[in-house]
């Protein structure tokens, strides 16, 4: 039955959405018999090893629990059992402390690149480096299996947090090349274009060819959306250069009246807003957005990058401010505050400026 969990998830890996729909059946059915099973089932190593390489999949750690307290226990080093249940229970010390030890690669491969995983869950905020050679052990051991699509997508965020570009556009190609249809891609994109938002070719004209290079292997449409979740984590994070170039991107490739040419005239305008030399260009493309299309969020960010537009515009006039009136929809604190910085800097550009002019 692990086994056939495994081939499962493998095609989850592909993009059956089929397989995700099995795979809860069948994992109902593998939690009741290993709950009814005796005791000497588990002395044989082989069934003892398929369960915790169940177990670290995703298994349930109440039945696992009940499987160490049996008589005889597991014939199974017991650091595997121990680390197994403290990891599936988020006892991360403990889980650390009886896997740390254990190396993956004198493991059987399906054991083995569940428990490197599972190392580099437990490593990566003390050791992301560690963490990010787990990862390659992972991947080494389980090739094509939803370990390594797992283990890719982890890599890239290390990699994006260690600022390595190298290694994050590597792991980028081969994740957006072989596993773009994983039933756990739409998940990932969130995360993923925050990652590549914070990659600084993203923001130069003369390197963001880059991107083109990187989205190659994906679908028209999921290209675009892409750029669209980058233009908007880059908005997020206050880098405005690199939010007008993937806004432009999209728009470029997009239907001219589709929802997302709506989006992509918001994130550019968005991205013009806090500056005192582009206001003008961002209130153009702001004022062309249809709000009653767009979601929730992207509405308070319209009216966020409006009014920061307006703001600018006024000090470069010259217009005493009026106090900011209460909208319906705000950001939150940390959608807000690059903005309104990046916003008050063009407004102090702009002051001076006229305090020049009047010398």
């Amino acid at each position: 039955m692990v086994r056939t969990l495994r081939r499962l998830q493998d095609q989850m890996a592909a993009g059956s959405t089929d397989a995700l729909t099995a795979q809860r059946a069948l994992i109902t059915r593998i939690e009741q018999d290993f709950a009814a099973a005796d005791p000497v089932v588990w002395q044989d190593p082989r069934n003892a090893r398929a369960a915790v390489t169940y177990f670290l999949s995703g298994g349930n750690p109440a039945t696992l629990r009940r499987m160490m307290g049996q008589q005889p226990p597991p014939a199974l080093d017991s650091r595997l059992l121990r680390g197994a249940l403290a990891y599936l229970e988020g006892r991360e010390e403990e889980a650390l402390r009886q896997l740390s030890e254990i190396d993956p690669r004198s493991l059987p491969s399906s054991l083995g690149g569940q428990v490197a995983l599972a190392q580099a869950a437990l490593w990566v905020r003390k050791d992301p480096k560690r963490a990010a050679d787990l990862l390659d052990t992972a991947r080494l051991l389980a090739p094509g299996t939803l370990v390594e699509e797992a283990a890719l997508r982890r890599a890239i965020l290390v990699a994006s947090q260690a600022g390595d570009a190298q290694a994050f556009e590597r792991l980028a190609r081969q994740y957006l090349f072989r596993f773009r249809n994983s039933v756990y891609a739409g998940n990932f994109r969130q995360r993923f274009a925050a990652a590549l938002s914070r990659m600084t070719f993203i923001g130069d004209p003369d390197q963001i060819h880059r991107l083109d290079d990187l989205l190659e292997p994906l679908e028209p449409e999921s290209r675009r959306d892409l750029e669209l979740l980058v233009a908007r984590a880059a908005i997020v994070q206050g880098k405005t250069a690199a939010a007008g170039l993937a806004a432009e991107r999209a728009l470029s490739g997009t239907p001219r009246n589709s929802v997302d040419a709506e989006r992509a005239r918001l994130y550019r305008g968005a991205s013009l807003a806090p500056n005192a030399d582009t206001y003008g260009e961002a209130l153009t493309d702001l004022r062309t957005v249809d709000r009653d299309r767009l979601v929730p969020a992207d509405v308070a960010l319209l009216d966020a990058a409006s009014a920061t537009a307006n703001m600018v515009r006024q000090a470069a006039e010259g217009v005493a401010l009026p106090p900011p009136a209460a909208g319906p929809v705000a950001l939150a604190k940390d959608e807000t505050l690059p903005v309104l910085d990046r916003a008050r800097s063009a407004v102090e550009a702009a002051d001076a400026l006229l305090k020049g002019a009047q010398r």
